[in-house]
């Protein structure tokens, strides 16, 4: 499998000083390089169509634009797993700090999607110090894998920034949706509700 990761909202715990109230994340998945090629031609041809100079952001996109985004893109074939976390339940000094708060929140949502996931190549959106990359791929191999799987779940760990890839600029725009379904707004479900069949999990964390 190819899976991107994605996120929403920020890490920071100053909630009544800024700090989102929710933290989502999202691991979009494909199970052959084909399928993957054939969403990155069309996400190409469409930035172009849409004529976006940079990149696809949830952020970014009027609700036209999102809501053409996720017509477009309706039926190519990925499946997705997200995890939306609440922070004002979290306990633990560990979240207090953004290295072991996100690499715990990749943990959780490739923990999720670890039926599906084998011999992956992980994609994650960032940048980073090396020490900070090799953390990442270290933690999610020794938190997603078993000894006792024929062959590794996760294979290897990257992190590019998602203005180079198309498919990670998907799972910010997944991620988005998903989020965005956890608000009061008026377009707060019909993105999510496009994306259909695609969804595999949505956990709410901690209840």
């Amino acid at each position: 499998m190819l899976a991107f990761i994605d996120e929403s909202g920020d890490v920071g715990m100053k909630l009544d000083s800024g700090s989102s109230q929710l933290f989502t994340i999202t691991v979009v998945g494909f199970t052959d390089f084909d399928l993957a090629n054939k969403t990155d031609r069309l996400i190409e041809s469409l930035r172009m169509k849409m004529r976006v100079k940079s990149e696809f952001k949830f952020s970014r996109l009027s609700s036209p634009n999102k809501l053409h985004f996720f017509q477009e893109l309706a039926d190519c074939d990925f499946s997705y797993w997200s995890v939306v976390i609440n922070k004002a339940k979290l306990s633990g000094k560990g979240f207090q700090y953004k290295d072991p708060f996100y690499k715990y929140a990749c943990k959780l949502v490739c923990l999720n999607a670890r039926e599906s996931l084998e011999n992956s190549i992980v994609v994650i959106d960032g940048s980073g110090s090396r020490e900070f990359r090799q953390q990442v791929q270290s933690y999610l191999k020794k938190s997603v894998n078993d000894k006792e799987d024929d062959c590794p779940k996760i294979k290897k760990v990257r992190i590019m920034d998602s203005h180079k890839n198309n498919l990670l600029q998907l799972a910010d725009m997944v991620c988005g949706a998903v989020a965005r379904s956890y608000t009061e707004k008026s377009d707060s479900n019909i993105y999510r509700k496009i994306l259909g069949k695609k969804e595999r999990s949505v956990q709410f964390w901690p209840k």
